[in-house]
């Protein structure tokens, strides 16, 4: 598969079913620097890149540059509850900002932005520069270093801005096939064809070995989907020695989802397994978790305290939920975003300490048992 929306193309047309912020448009003004960012509620990174984006509209709207935020790959039962997931979520991350929002549920952006430049991941920023051509594909984090050459007009013939798009399109053919193996996947999933699944997801575990989904599915599918709990706990163990061999807590992370997330039938014989493996993945991630920022390391705490918890040191377990919710309270986050984290950390705290419990005004009081 090729990219056949590169840098230097002329921008498609803008082609969605409405606008939740800001009055609609169809097409690009010459003269002004449109950025699209195309977003999706369920991508952690999307809600503080258009926010960000939303600033840097601000900075430079005197020099013609405006933002869209696109969402065009929402997933729901119908359009409407589509469209009322992104105007809550704009609600949550934009409420004080006038960047126009663009809704698509008919996939035509998807296909004509998104696809056709061979991008298969969001965020992604597309910049449409003062003629109507493209001049930068890639993520939105770069634009602060973009953006002010595609104003003084120095980006586009630069050695910078080739390389880049040249280093985009060898990623975007590996990420297309990658593409294709992960929706047979799903369709196999789908409809329960197990087998199928199991030999499309080991054909990206060889192929695709950074990749961690590949591993995630192995695991979810042998447990969770077969029922084949010999065989899953193989899996989870070469997934775990894995992570080890990396040393890198989103790895070792995932891995202790797999152990203490889902409720897998782990049967009496392998719980001493489960906890030796959970203590080895809880330390090495304990090490680890300087070189990650606030908010990973709080789920990265919850998740290692229901370990603790549940292997009888409940002490432990409480004292990493209370860092995990000093780490999501000292953050710059949408007032609902933060309140619903600490609203989560507070109900897991107030269940291991078996007592109502508070934290900056908000109280979590343990489940009734039936």
């Amino acid at each position: 598969m090729t990219s056949r929306l590169n840098s230097g193309s002329p921008a498609p047309s803008i082609e969605v079913q409405d606008w939740l912020r800001g009055d609609p448009i169809s097409n690009f003004q010459l003269g002004k620097i449109y950025i699209l960012d195309f977003f999706s509620t369920t991508c952690s990174g999307c809600g503080p890149a258009l926010s960000h984006l939303a600033q840097l509209q601000e900075k430079y709207s005197d020099m013609g540059v405006e933002a869209i935020g696109v969402a065009a790959d929402e997933e729901a039962a119908t359009a409407d509850e589509a469209l009322a997931q992104v105007d809550a979520w704009a609600i949550k991350w934009l409420p004080n900002t006038n960047i126009r929002i663009a809704f698509d549920y008919s996939g035509e952006m998807a296909k004509h932005w998104m696809k056709a430049s061979l991008t298969f991941r969001v965020p992604r920023a597309f910049v449409v520069d003062r003629d109507g051509s493209i001049v930068f594909i890639g993520c939105p984090s770069l634009l602060d270093e973009v953006l002010p050459k595609v104003i003084d007009g120095s980006w586009r013939a630069s050695a910078e801005a080739k390389n880049a798009e040249k280093a985009r399109i060898a990623k975007g053919e590996i990420d297309a096939a990658e593409s294709a193996l992960i929706d047979r996947i799903k369709a196999a999933t789908e409809i329960e064809d197990w087998k199928t699944a199991l030999s499309a997801i080991e054909e990206g575990i060889n192929r695709f070995p950074d990749d961690i989904i590949f591993r995630q599915w192995h695991v979810e599918t042998l447990m969770g989907g077969m029922r084949d709990m010999e065989a899953g706990w193989i899996a989870l163990g070469q997934f775990a020695r894995t992570a080890i061999e990396r040393n890198s807590e989103v790895w070792l992370f995932a891995a202790m989802q797999q152990l203490f997330g889902p409720v897998y039938d782990y049967s009496s014989r392998l719980l001493a397994e489960r906890f030796s493996m959970g203590k080895e993945l809880s330390e090495r991630i304990l090490r680890l978790y300087p070189q990650h920022d606030a908010l990973f390391r709080a789920e990265s705490y919850e998740t290692i305290a229901l370990y603790y918890h549940e292997s009888g040191d409940n002490d432990r377990a409480v004292d990493l939920l209370e860092q995990a919710l000093k780490f999501v309270d000292g953050e710059s986050l949408p007032d609902v975003e933060k309140r619903e984290r600490m609203a989560q950390l507070l109900q897991n705290l107030a269940e291991y300490k078996g007592e109502q419990v508070c934290y900056g005004g908000i109280c979590a009081a343990p489940r009734k048992q039936c």
